[in-house]
């Protein structure tokens, strides 16, 4: 049994998922978020279906693939006592912490079931987790690989494990009073109770939906459930750089706030461009014999270049669509180098003033000039444009 829903649709509920206006027979809904997935759906069905009360169960698949994945769900839909819902969605906004988000809004079980759809997260756990809920009251039932009986041995390689280990050492210290409770805030294996969900207050971004769900709707009860990761039934790892680099700013909107955590980025960004800054000046300087002050102009000229095209395509990827590529990097370049106007003098008196060295006093004026461009940056180039209320 298959219900097709097109791409632009979205479901709006009032108030908090979980409070409906009639009591559901449904038990759970299983989400499941795909790209690419064609290979692995047919088993998936068939386990979940043999895992699962086909009258008490819904399956809400919320698709960014760009391949035939909608239509082998279709079709094996068909055949599965389970009612299968497809979403597909054309724009993909939040990743697979987006897709998720999407079907929590689509959800009419009393819980919420995430899981991957590679099989690497065993259908026949799901059972094991609603039970566990219900036995002890939670409102957040975590699949882990780290409590006692659970293994991550579908990891892989060594470099996953190292990667997988790392980012949960890393999360679990930034984060170490909300997560207190949870051995594997990686996981993506986890019931909530609808009526807990607080959907409103998610912002997904990537792949780390559990970890955004306990640090803003902290949920009151938290349980886990040990299980075995498994290898992946067929095709490929989602995992990229890109997907690191989500999981980053991720991280920092979280701990730090959206504004602070751009300061954050913005100021590494900066930081890197002090190589290439700092490289073209000792070369046009001591090997070319250039001027100091004219080489550090040519040299942050370089330094600008570099440090658009990694705040263009790390920073404000998502704030680029209304100005174009020559409107932001003109305007870019342009406040790159105004602070020229008050670097060159500085430099100069700190050089022929204060006889500090060249490559030291170029890099006290770029220090004094970062916080400047930043604020200018975030609030003139990239700023986000006030939402227009449409009347009613």
């Amino acid at each position: 049994m298959t219900v097709t829903l097109p791409g632009k649709v979205r479901a709006r509920m009032r108030g908090t998922i979980g409070e409906l206006p009639v009591r559901t027979a449904l038990t759970q809904t299983i989400v499941v978020p795909t790209f690419n997935e064609r290979d692995n759906i047919t088993t998936l069905l068939d386990r979940l279906a043999a895992a699962l009360p086909a009258d008490r169960t819904e399956i809400v698949f919320v698709d960014d693939s760009t391949d035939d994945t909608p239509e082998v769900i279709r079709a094996a839909a068909r055949h599965c006592p389970i009612p299968v819902t497809v979403h597909h969605r054309e724009d993909g906004i939040g990743g697979l912490g987006g897709a998720v988000v999407e079907g929590m809004r689509l959800a009419r079980g009393e819980w919420v079931v995430v899981m991957d759809a590679d099989l690497q997260h065993p259908p026949e756990v799901v059972p094991d987790l609603i039970r566990a809920g219900a036995r002890d009251g939670a409102d957040l039932v975590v699949g882990s690989r780290y409590a006692g009986g659970g293994t991550r041995d579908g990891l892989a390689g060594g470099y996953r494990r190292l990667v997988s280990g790392g980012s949960t050492a890393v999360t679990k210290l930034i984060f170490r009073n909300s997560l207190s409770r949870v051995s594997d805030p990686m996981s993506g294996l986890f019931a909530i109770r609808t009526s807990s969900l607080e959907v409103d207050e998610l912002r997904p971004l990537g792949y780390k939906i559990l970890l955004e769900l306990v640090v803003r709707n902290r949920p009151g009860r938290i349980v886990e459930v040990p299980y075995a990761f498994q290898p992946r039934h067929a095709g490929e790892s989602k995992s990229s750089l890109a997907e690191g680099i989500r999981f980053v700013k991720h991280l920092g909107l979280l701990r730090f706030g959206a504004q602070r955590s751009r300061m954050l980025l913005f100021g590494l960004i900066g930081l890197s461009g002090l190589l290439p800054n700092q490289a073209a000046l000792w070369a046009l300087h001591e090997l070319a014999g250039v001027h100091y002050l004219p080489a550090a102009v040519l040299a942050n000229m370089l330094a600008v270049g570099w440090n658009f095209a990694l705040t263009d395509t790390l920073l404000y990827r998502s704030r680029r669509s209304h100005r174009s590529f020559w409107g932001r990097f003109s305007r870019f370049f342009l406040l790159g180098n105004a602070d020229l106007l008050l670097r060159i003098p500085l430099l100069a008196l700190l050089v022929g003033g204060l006889h500090l060295g060249v490559l030291g006093a170029n890099l006290v004026t770029l220090v004094i000039s970062f916080v400047a461009r930043f604020l200018i940056s975030d609030k003139v180039i990239y700023r986000t444009r006030a939402l227009r209320t449409v009347p009613a």
